[in-house]
């Protein structure tokens, strides 16, 4: 790794939490990366740049990934998360090495041709919205018990309840033994994005946006190549 690669903040975000929102607008706002990382199809990076492209603040479309592409100056935008070629290596190669049932593989290339079909489904909306003015919502935004009108304070501490629940939930779900396809899915794209990851801070400073479940395991990639990161929900290198 060059001496002079940039800086690497990670963000672990709530998705469509206003709370998360707002602080990815900060970041990318006050660091002001040459690269703008996200838990995001590289294919689908157009559709978020069009719901980005509004002057509503934070966009109605899009949560905070594409309020971090509206606060960016003139960062790259780089999508990080599956499909990509390099994810379905690393999935194939982790596939090979634990010789799961064959159920667990049919598991696993269902819920990859369904997140592969989703990815295609955010280029093709790009690609309506190219051509005329209509905006296609692909996702529902996930809802939460507070909104933007509520006080920051408060904003924060229904953010905080929810990343307790979400790890409440992980940690039960692993006790319960959690599905194997699942795993093995979320070990490659975590895999892939670390290795994204290190790729693009020899681009310059980078601020990735990641969903909080995702956070640790990154860090803790990132960690294990000899790298310091925390995993708090915002942490730079």
């Amino acid at each position: 790794m060059s001496s002079d690669a940039g800086t690497l903040t990670l963000v672990g975000v709530v998705h469509d939490h206003p709370a998360s929102t707002y602080r990815v607008r900060q970041v990318v706002k006050e660091l002001d990366p040459e690269v703008i990382a996200l838990e995001l199809p590289p294919i689908s990076i157009p559709l978020f740049k069009q719901y980005a492209n509004t002057e509503r603040c934070p966009p109605v479309f899009g949560g905070e990934m594409s309020a971090a592409i509206q606060a960016a100056a003139t960062g790259t935008i780089v999508g990080i998360d599956r499909p990509t070629g390099g994810f379905f290596q690393r999935l194939g190669r982790n596939l090979l090495r634990e010789r799961p049932s064959l159920q667990t593989v049919r598991n696993v290339v269902s819920g990859t041709v369904k997140t592969t079909k989703h990815a295609v489904t955010c280029r093709a909306a790009a690609a309506v919205g190219a051509r005329t003015s209509i905006r296609l919502e692909v996702d529902s935004p996930v809802s939460h018990d507070i909104g933007w009108a509520d006080a920051p304070d408060d904003q924060a501490r229904d953010e905080r309840k929810q990343v307790r629940r979400s790890q409440s939930f992980m940690n039960a779900f692993r006790t319960a033994s959690r599905s194997q396809a699942s795993r093995l899915e979320d070990v490659a794209r975590e895999e892939e994005m670390t290795a994204r990851l290190l790729q693009l801070r020899e681009d310059g400073d980078t601020v990735a946006v990641v969903g909080i479940d995702h956070l640790d395991s990154i860090a803790e990639r990132l960690n294990s190549v000899g790298e310091s990161a925390s995993s708090d929900g915002v942490c730079e290198r």
